[in-house]
């Protein structure tokens, strides 16, 4: 199964009409760092989530708490 990425923080940065090369500005980080966290390929240090969600006006949970998925029995 393909993952989907980080879509929560895709949608938030296009929500504020930001591409990834203007998020990355704001937070001090490349395009590539950027790019690399929403296809869930690179895990961003704690002081870059908080620099993303502070720019983005969301929480950390928003943007970066994975659900985990129940088994059959919804445990």
């Amino acid at each position: 199964m393909r993952k989907a990425g980080n879509m929560k923080l895709k949608l938030a940065r296009v929500e504020k009409g930001l591409s990834q090369q203007e998020l990355a500005y704001l937070v001090d980080a490349s395009r590539q760092t950027i790019g690399l966290i929403e296809s869930d390929k690179y895990n961003p240090s704690l002081n870059l989530c908080i620099r993303i969600a502070q720019e983005l006006g969301k929480t950390l949970d928003q943007l970066f708490w994975k659900e985990e998925q129940s088994n059959e029995h919804g445990i």
